[in-house]
């Protein structure tokens, strides 16, 4: 950070963080940023640099300092995130720069932690956000095509990424005016896209990035996947994978803008994982083979509140399995193993940045290792800066999926597992292996908020917990109205397109008509066993058919066929057709063409006069709920709907607003909503729209042990088969007060609201299990120790270092053993060979601190307890919020 002073800082953190960073002028001394084909030029100086990706929306402003802070602390040097144009400018000229769209005041915090910040302006993002990050205001422009060469477009593009640049140097945020954005980005994947335009779409290439150049913002700018970006911006690497990727000129430095560290999810869907050996391995080998910059997709992936989410059919959460959970709590291993990793990379930095270009070294058919060596002297660099007269690191890959290899370099054997990388910051030594994990464990719940008592275990909480009523006793409830209920509905003759008629203000959109069956048709359906059913040729996302009231069917799908039958009475039917979006298309060419609702023809099948062509007839439209018009989910608004109590026998209703009132659990836990109990539709805390809820089950087939050798792809390590795809929603806690908190949710299939329940999201386990063999810890190592053979890996004990949550403390330790301990955490057990003070040893550094570390070696146990044989600790630690008991957090 850069304050005026120490009293200045203290003074920050004293009133708030946020509120002390908006006054400051600068984070940095004034710094330029250029490249060259190696890295990144930071202030004359190259760097090898690791990004973490967040996304400012995704989070409260009040989330955003404990995230951050936990990003530098993993390792980032940078934050990237995209720009949301419709976030920003929901009206055409009406901009949004407030609360979780507060973009300046989430750069400064950037600044304020001393990091770099890489803004990804687009305006189109994908993301998957809904429409991309266009707005949907953007489609109702006369002619307008997007990103092509089409002038209202451009236009359009041009005034968003003006006002964004604009924005940024007026605020003193660009690195040359002591600011943290390094680097800036023009459109967003559009090579997938560009043939599909033909020449129009390679003009629009050119004419983005001279666009964007005559903007001055004074740093670089970036294309990701456009292998044709123009000189001189830089062409970047989006993908699992990257160590291959080359841009389009020797005179530009290999940047990985995407590295996909998990995967989105559709309801119905099984949730992805990326294993954390896996994707350090990815990351080693771009460091080993040339790259200079990667940032993680995502770092922190956060939460798709209100209807934000893309799709169609992407849940709310935006977990992405990152680093960071969608509540803001580490995940390990993956966190500290990367941790690792990128202080294993520093180590090497001072070799990286210095060589033009490794040494390639074959070690086997599947084996190799690259080599950055320098000489100080004889480049003229400054020898403080590398700390000798030589600088060497080396990376030693084997890409052999299941084998483990043994190989030869400089001299000395090294054992390498398969698909794998270890990094050796001075050539000889080995400080990090990919595949070897010696991270933390930490196993995460979701719990009814009582308090955890530390003379009770894990399972005797469980079974209380398990006995916990749900949120309320007292429920509320008004039937939202079924087809046309308010004055501003319209007639017209035909079949209107779904996002002319809403501009997606709402999910909704009612259809009715009025439909004559005689008695002839009766007797024609009767006689030959004839169904009459609706037919559309192809509609999205998801369509309710009512009749005369009555919900006939439902069909959900992205440009699917329906054929859904229906049963009239003889005289005048109300049809009712409820055309539904569940996010709108973000990625794909000719966005502005998709639209929504039904498409092709539709008519009714099986009267004895022939097929009824619906397109033909008038149709009245009411455009969204009822409950959404009278905002009956507002704090003061909620009261003038006709609330009556619900008992608790009554049928689950379909179409039923549902409210209650909650206390916030105590503490500062994470909270989520448990609506497992609930089939289809949105929900409000406060007003706060947490988002679109889908009990939507996930296929019994497809999960199954995950093994990290071998290429990732998406369905490779997915779980929760046969169980819903998501039933805990983030309701952030700057969104509650302590007590008298309004819940409105809004039901379209039948649930049943007296058992939604309030949860917290809690780190109460970590385990870990470090043997002999493992390395020691980084933190102790600095790229001098290593020059001029002033260290040896080889005299250093491993260690194995616990950690809780901030805010707790580790209460007991649940099991230890040093010896031969078998098993994995929650599961562990003791082996053959065990030193019998393991509990005691442990327990006496670790009880009662948030942290603790302990040394892997004979001596800190006392005894060999099997001689000849590699030893290993294993541990598992119960941790409670540190208000609990009278421990002090050390």
């Amino acid at each position: 950070m850069m304050f005026s002073s120490r009293r200045a800082l203290l003074q920050c953190f004293t009133v708030s963080l946020i509120t002390c960073i908006s006054s400051a002028s600068t984070f940095f001394n004034p710094f330029n940023v250029t490249y060259d084909h190696r890295a990144i030029i930071i202030d004359g100086n190259r760097r090898m640099l690791i990004s973490a990706g967040i996304h400012y929306p995704r989070a409260t402003s009040q989330m955003w300092p404990d995230i951050i802070a936990k990003s530098k602390e993993g390792g980032a040097d940078v934050i990237q995130t995209y720009v949301f144009w419709s976030e920003h400018e929901p009206v055409r000229g009406q901009y949004n720069f407030e609360g979780k769209n507060d973009l300046v005041k989430f750069v400064k915090l950037v600044g304020s932690y001393g990091l770099y910040l890489h803004l990804r302006i687009g305006p189109y993002v994908c993301a998957e956000w809904n429409f991309g990050g266009f707005p949907v205001w953007l489609r109702d422009i006369p002619g307008i095509e997007f990103r092509t060469d089409n002038a209202p477009f451009k236009e359009e593009m041009q005034r968003f990424v003006k006002k964004i640049v604009d924005l940024m140097r007026e605020e003193m945020l660009f690195s040359w005016q002591g600011g943290p954005i390094i680097m800036l980005q023009i459109e967003n994947e559009y090579g997938n896209m560009e043939s599909t335009y033909g020449q129009r779409g390679k003009e629009y290439v050119k004419w983005a990035a001279r666009m964007a150049l005559e903007l001055d913002a004074g740093v670089p700018w970036v294309m990701c996947k456009q292998t044709d970006a123009p000189d001189p911006i830089i062409d970047a690497c989006n993908g699992y994978y990257c160590d291959g990727y080359k841009p389009n000129s020797y005179n530009k430095p290999t940047l990985w803008t995407e590295n996909w560290d998990g995967w989105y999810t559709t309801w119905g869907g099984r949730l992805p994982h990326r294993p954390a050996e896996d994707l350090a391995f990815a990351v080693a080998r771009f460091f080993q083979r040339g790259g200079s910059f990667m940032n993680y997709y995502m770092y922190f992936g956060g939460t798709n509140f209100g209807r934000t989410s893309g799709g169609p059919f992407y849940i709310t959460s935006y977990d992405y399995d990152a680093p960071i959970d969608e509540y803001g709590l580490l995940s390990e291993p993956k966190w500290g193993h990367l941790k690792d990793l990128h202080a294993a990379i520093k180590l090497c930095e001072p070799a990286l940045v210095a060589a033009d270009s490794p040494q390639y070294i074959r070690l086997g058919p599947n084996q190799e290792a690259h080599v950055y060596r320098v000489n100080v002297l004889s480049e003229g660099l400054n020898s403080s800066q590398y700390g000798s007269q030589s600088s060497c690191s080396a990376f030693l890959a084997n890409i052999d999926e299941h084998r483990a290899a043994s190989v030869s370099f400089f001299g000395q054997s090294y054992i390498l597992p398969p698909w794998s990388v270890s990094i050796l910051p001075d050539c000889r030594n080995t400080v990090f292996n990919t595949a070897k994990v010696g991270a933390q464990t930490s196993i995460k719940t979701v719990d009814f908020a009582l308090p955890l008592s530390p003379k009770l275990s894990v399972a005797q909480q469980s079974m209380i917990d398990s006995k916990v009523s749900s949120i309320s006793k007292s429920w509320m409830t008004v039937k939202e109205p079924i087809g046309i209920w308010g004055e501003n509905n319209f007639t017209v003759q035909g079949i209107l397109e779904h996002l002319n008629v809403t501009k997606d203000h709402t999910d909704y959109l009612w259809h009715m008509t009025r439909i004559y069956v005689s008695e002839n048709d009766i007797s024609f359906w009767e006689e030959n066993n004839v169904t009459p059913a609706i037919m559309i040729d192809s509609m999205r996302d998801v369509l309710r058919v009512f009749i005369n009231g009555q919900l006939t069917g439902s069909v959900s799908g992205r440009w699917v066929k329906v054929v859904q039958p229906v049963k009239f009475v003889p005289g005048d039917n109300d049809l009712v057709l409820l055309s539904q979006t569940v996010g709108l298309q973000n990625y794909g060419a000719f966005l502005e063409k998709d639209g929504a609702g039904f498409r092709g023809q539709i008519k009714l099948t099986g009267f004895k006069n022939g097929d009824v062509d619906l397109s033909k007839l008038s149709w009245t439209y009411q455009v969204g709920l009822k409950g959404e018009f009278q905002k009956i989910y507002d704090i003061e608004e909620n009261i003038k709907a006709e609330w009556t109590d619900l008992m608790p026998d009554v049928i689950p209703s379909t179409f039923t607003w549902y409210k209650t009132y909650f206390d916030a659990p105590d503490g500062l836990d994470p909270v989520a909503l448990d609506l497992g109990s609930m089939g289809k539709g949105q929900a409000w805390v406060n007003g706060h729209h947490i988002g679109r809820y889908w009990t939507k089950v996930a296929p019994k087939e497809g999960c199954q042990t995950c093994d990290y050798r071998g290429a990732y792809h998406s369905d490779k390590c997915t779980t929760n088969c046969g169980k819903p795809t998501q039933i805990w929603y983030h309701v952030p806690r700057a969104w509650l007060q302590a007590s008298n908190n309004l819940l409105v949710i809004f039901e379209e299939t039948g649930g049943n609201p007296f058992e939604i329940s309030v949860k917290i999201r809690s780190t109460q386990s970590v385990c870990a299990q470090i043997s002999e063999s493992h390395y020691p810890p980084l933190w102790k190592l600095s790229h001098s120790d290593f020059v001029g053979g002033k260290i040896s890996v080889d005299d250093m004990a491993p260690e194995m270092q616990l950690r809780c949550e901030d805010g707790y403390i580790i209460s007991s330790i649940e099991f230890a053993s040093y010896g031969t301990p078998q098993g994995s955490c929650q599961a562990f057990s003791r082996g053959k060979c065990h030193a019998p003070n393991s509990l005691s040893v442990v327990s006496k550094t670790c009880v009662g601190r948030n942290s603790c570390s302990t040394g892997i070696s004979n001596a800190i146990f006392g005894v060999d307890p099997c001689r000849g044989i590699v030893k290993t600790l294993a541990v598992e630690a119960r941790c409670i919020p540190s208000s609990n008991i009278g421990f002090s957090q050390l």
